[in-house]
């Protein structure tokens, strides 16, 4: 089968790129190499994929016509939306950016999924959705009307777009809320790999709501493994969804999301003792207030993934953060 991936020099594009042609499958990459994070990083990433069964077009979401041929010429069956503006706090900086690709470049992902007889489209949501919302662990199931950043916003206005276009046009969609993604060819601008630099560099961290933070960090090859055994499952319609009491996670029309978290949330401070714990050094740590748009905790209930597809992220976190650190030592030549 063909898949295209868009993102695919991104984190977890280029990730799931490698899975799907070492599954069997040829795959098409679209992504814009912009320099929100080092571009080396992003064309080093695309050295480790196989070329035999991978073809790459360097395009912007937003760029309608080109989007629109290269659907038409390469006729994918099933589509995976990773790319996106990404970043909470950078949401603050340059709002616009967050509406230019995750808004309307996600708008011409579904209208080519819409007019090339895609099977299936997948699309990255984010945990950051849930916003307020106190009640733990995270359901697919929770309202999530309260977001307290742009970009949280703009994933969920990617949900109800792609409800639409399921309801209208019977697209099958299938949005993923991931949870703290981390490991190695991670991005830059992340805790995991800021924290190693600084720690490494004997440089000082910034620990925000006082080291009071929880995350549900989930391995970058558990997300993988959970988008390809989805790509074939395509969201069907929930014959028992009614109108007067609304499940938010699926529809009479063919559409579902998942939650995809390590459904265990880890203490920031275990966290960096992980990190510390590997590199055999400790860190300075600068104690601050919650920025705005973070949240103090993310959980993931991941059952209805568990029950759909048998599998549920379990890799455990110093386990995760060792692959993380073995990978950023030898890519960057240093030796501890």
């Amino acid at each position: 089968m063909k898949v295209l991936i868009t993102g695919v020099a991104g984190f977890i594009g280029s990730h799931l790129a490698r899975k799907m042609i070492m599954l069997g499958h040829e795959v098409v990459g679209i992504d814009n190499i912009n320099a929100y994070y080092s571009i080396q990083l992003k064309e080093d990433r695309l050295k480790t994929i196989d070329k035999n069964n991978f073809k790459f077009y360097k395009v912007n979401l937003e760029d309608t016509k080109s989007l629109h041929e290269i659907f038409e010429d390469e006729a994918p069956q099933f589509v995976v939306n990773l790319a996106a503006q990404a970043g909470v706090r950078y949401s603050l900086e340059n709002p616009k950016a967050y509406i230019d690709s995750n808004v309307v470049g996600f708008m011409n992902i579904l209208e080519c999924c819409r007019h090339y007889n895609v099977k299936h489209l997948i699309y990255a949501s984010s945990s950051s959705v849930y916003g307020a919302n106190t009640s733990k662990p995270f359901s697919t199931s929770d309202n999530v009307d309260h977001p307290l950043s742009l970009y949280a916003a703009t994933k969920k206005s990617n949900e109800l777009m792609a409800h639409t276009y399921s309801h209208l046009y019977n697209l099958p969609t299938t949005g993923l809320r991931f949870f703290t993604v981390y490991g190695p060819w991670g991005r830059p601008d992340m805790a995991l790999f800021k924290f190693t630099k600084a720690i490494v560099n004997d440089e000082v961290i910034d620990v925000y709501n006082h080291g009071n933070m929880m995350r549900d960090f989930t391995y970058v090859d558990d997300i993988v493994e959970a988008i390809s055994r989805l790509v074939e499952k395509p969201a069907q319609s929930n014959q028992s969804w009614r109108g007067d009491k609304p499940d938010p996670s699926s529809s009479y029309a063919p559409y579902k999301i998942y939650n995809i978290g390590n459904n265990s949330p880890v203490r920031l401070m275990e966290f960096v003792e992980a990190i510390e714990n590997k590199l055999g050094k400790k860190a300075k740590k600068n104690f601050m207030d919650l920025q705005p748009g973070d949240v103090p905790e993310t959980y993931a209930n991941v059952d209805d993934l568990f029950r759909d597809i048998d599998f549920k992220p379990e890799t455990k976190i110093q386990d995760g953060v060792d692959k993380f650190i073995d990978w950023y030592l030898d890519y960057y030549k240093i030796e501890v």
